[in-house]
């Protein structure tokens, strides 16, 4: 009996060494396997399905909510009055995005022209594309700006032209015409006698250019062979440096496209992409951790620092001529019209620009910016870009219909375009990201904790072993006495 103890103990002990040694193997090959597991399925390559399809058609539901500043004091304006806005909105719109034209590279980049298009969601609106709202006429009010240096002749002219084509300083349109395009004679006018002059040769609509449209032919890395540089944009249009702005830094093409980003995230990351509707690469920093449906995230905003102005941030110098800061100027890349982006209701930007115009709250829940990512994977599960459109406008002799309009920067629209990973594919991001690896942390506990207590047993069992022979031998020490 105290053989086959003594056999059994031994047996435990190689067992549960080797249970442990297992376990301890997990512990450390373990990470290995899943981050190989990562880096072979995020790869840009049609033979990783799931990946691949997720890349090509965005699976996940994507809606641009637009909010109109309705100008409620138009004639008080032009008198020279702080305008009054009221927010008028959301409107919301489902995009739908679709690469086409994909072509694979020898040097590992993959190009490909991303269309997007965009439909009407009344059920998840406030009011109807019918509604009628009033806005800064931009035709009117923009290129009187642009003229303010040209000879009082062609300010004057351009005034006459705007008397004989019937166009004041502000509009009133339905939502509808003024997002996708109205027929304007003017419009037909300077698209014919000016061509390129107009950044549209079509109707002329603020969303005009978007609708039905590419955002410019990205060629991107796949991958393939440094996983770092996945996603992240090799040229753009061709171009791998920008003409816009005055310095090299402001003109660099840096980071992504903006939908997906390298894995292997960390607290100091940064999430940078090249924004064609901004023209100029922009950076969001991280925030705080988080949670979605049981997903560990990471979320990324915009610091303060990404539209201020020169004076305010020595970097920002060549995104300059500038105003305060907080607003970036596109005319250099919008047909010189006087157009400004902001965050919404000029959050984040100089407080200064809140007195100009009267019914402005700005708040980080409702018009920061933010994208929440899943840190090992580098995928987004939670996106929210809020940006605002702003009108630089003032009286400008010569061209009466600026009347005596204070010199202001006058929001227009703003606009949110939102998207959330939904339904199957959390489920299966779930399965195969949180799940499989929490079963591989669980695994190796197990195993070092079965193996470390199957060695414990073995060493009482043999210690018990030890034990229960010597009251035998005292007893027949005794007996012989």
């Amino acid at each position: 009996i105290t053989m086959n103890k003594s056999k059994l103990a031994i047996g435990l002990f190689v067992a549960g060494t080797m249970t442990a040694v297992f376990g301890l193997v997990i512990v450390f090959v373990g990470p290995i396997i899943i981050d190989d597991q990562i880096v072979k399925n995020l790869v840009i390559d049609p033979k990783n399905e799931i990946s691949y399809t997720m890349w090509k058609d965005i699976p996940v539901p994507f809606f641009m909510s637009v909010y109109f500043f309705n100008i409620l004091n138009p004639t008080e304006v032009l008198a020279g009055e702080k305008p009054m806005v009221e927010q008028r909105g959301p409107y919301v719109y489902r995009k739908r995005l679709q690469k086409q034209n994909i072509t694979f590279h020898p040097n590992d980049t993959v190009s490909y022209l991303e269309y997007r298009s965009y439909f009407f969601e009344p059920s998840m609106s406030v009011g109807n594309e019918s509604d009628v709202v009033t806005i800064p006429n931009m035709l009117v009010l923009g290129a009187a700006v642009m003229m303010e240096n040209m000879p009082i002749a062609v300010r004057l002219l351009l005034s006459a032209t705007f008397k004989g084509f019937k166009e004041g300083p502000f509009l009133s349109k339905s939502v509808g015409e003024l997002m996708w395009g109205y027929d304007s004679k003017l419009v037909d006018f300077l698209n014919k006698w000016f061509p390129g002059m107009l950044p549209s040769t079509g109707k002329f609509g603020l969303f005009s250019e978007f609708n039905n449209s590419n955002t410019g032919l990205f060629t991107v890395h796949t991958g393939k062979d440094d996983i770092r540089l996945i996603h992240k944009v090799n040229s753009w249009n061709g171009l791998t440096k920008l003409i816009y702005w005055r310095t090299p830094q402001c003109n660099m093409i840096n980071g992504t496209a903006g939908q997906m980003w390298p894995p292997f995230m960390t607290k100091e990351s940064t999430l940078p992409f090249y924004s064609p509707d901004a023209c100029r690469s922009l950076e969001l920093v991280y925030q705080r951790e988080g949670t979605m449906k049981g997903i560990p995230l990471y979320r990324f905003v915009a610091p303060k620092t990404m539209f201020a102005n020169g004076s305010d941030y020595a970097p920002n110098e060549g995104f300059c001529p500038c105003r305060q800061s907080g607003l970036l100027n596109v005319s250099s890349c919008r047909a010189n019209a006087q157009v400004f982006i902001s965050q919404p209701h000029f959050y984040n930007a100089d407080p200064v620009l809140l007195d100009y115009v009267q019914g402005l709250q700005p708040t980080e829940d409702e018009h920061g910016l933010f994208i929440d990512i899943h840190p090992e994977t580098g995928v987004p599960l939670n996106v929210s870009i809020r940006l605002q459109l702003n009108l630089y406008m003032k009286k400008v002799s010569g061209i009466t219909e600026t009347g005596k309009i204070s010199e202001v920067v006058m929001p227009m629209i703003w606009f949110e375009e939102n998207g959330y990973m939904d339904g199957a594919i959390v489920k299966t991001f779930h399965t195969n990201l949180v799940l499989l690896p929490m079963v591989m942390v669980y695994m190796q506990y197990c195993f070092l904790g079965l193996g470390l207590a199957t060695v414990l047993g073995a060493v009482l069992l043999h210690y018990r072993g030890k034990v229960s022979r010597y009251p035998q031998t005292s007893s027949h020490c005794a007996n012989a006495g």
